[in-house]
């Protein structure tokens, strides 16, 4: 997936509200007491920057796209670091982070057992490490399936499953491995959902052929002409937790 395209509209197709904040706010609760974090795949660096307001850590970002990095850089987060990389190949030493996180990152990656292995190997005795993702029923409930039929079944196959995270934390090393679910209620403006399917705010409406994504808007158009209701919508999280031991 080329995020080049988004980077720019990237945080206004996907804003940053309460429901937003609610969850960055459980992955901080996780990820506990940090003074150097590290956000694997951090996009234009809002939850880096979301951290270290709210935690005073001094925070660095990695991410594969430059367009999305420069979105990152223009937030001016005082003292933040950011890096071109890979999740699989992270820029660091050994036991650097004192917390590791990645949003909607390891479905992407070409080989999420290397970017775990990497997360656990940056990560300090002790560290927590947060993924967050989506729990497998989230693609069934998503409400846009009616429109695009094809989603669901691409979703299904490339997001692994918590239940994989989770095994994929404990062969990295890591210990007190916990699946927390966590699930949000939205009411969107019919007038947003447009907005966000036009701009093609999720990767997957990228994976689809042109013909399914003109029908399916062309659908929603139509449906969504003159309604005021809002569109009632379901969030499926899971975040996948571990810790590096601690020395003896």
């Amino acid at each position: 997936m080329d995020f080049a395209p988004l980077a720019e509209r990237y945080d206004q197709l996907r804003p940053a509200g309460e429901t937003w904040e609610q969850l960055a706010d459980a992955t901080l609760a996780e990820l506990g007491e940090i003074r150097r974090l590290l956000d694997v795949g951090c996009g234009t660096g809002r939850f880096a920057a979301y951290a270290a307001a709210r935690t005073g850590a001094r925070v660095w970002g990695v991410d594969p796209s430059p367009e999305m990095l420069a979105q990152a850089r223009a937030r001016a987060v005082p003292g933040a670091g950011w890096k071109l990389a890979s999740a699989e190949r992270l820029p660091f030493r050994d036991g650097w982070f004192d917390g590791v996180h990645a949003h909607l990152v390891l479905h992407l990656v070409k080989d999420a057992g290397r970017a775990v292995d990497e997360m656990a190997r940056v990560a300090a005795p002790g560290a927590r490490v947060v993924a967050a993702t989506f729990r497998l029923e989230h693609f069934d409930a998503f409400h846009l399936n009616p429109y695009f039929p094809s989603v669901r079944g691409i979703d299904r196959a490339r997001f692994p499953a918590p239940e994989r995270l989770s095994r994929l934390f404990e062969a990295a090393g890591m210990e007190a491995v916990s699946v927390r679910p966590f699930t949000q209620q939205l009411s969107l403006a019919p007038e947003d959902v447009l907005e966000r399917v036009r701009g093609r705010y999720i990767s997957t409406l990228h994976l689809i052929s042109e013909e399914e994504y003109r029908d399916g808007l062309a659908r929603l158009e139509h449906d969504l002409a003159g309604r005021t209701e809002p569109v009632a919508a379901e969030l499926h999280w899971a975040l996948v937790t571990g810790s590096r031991p601690a020395r003896p």
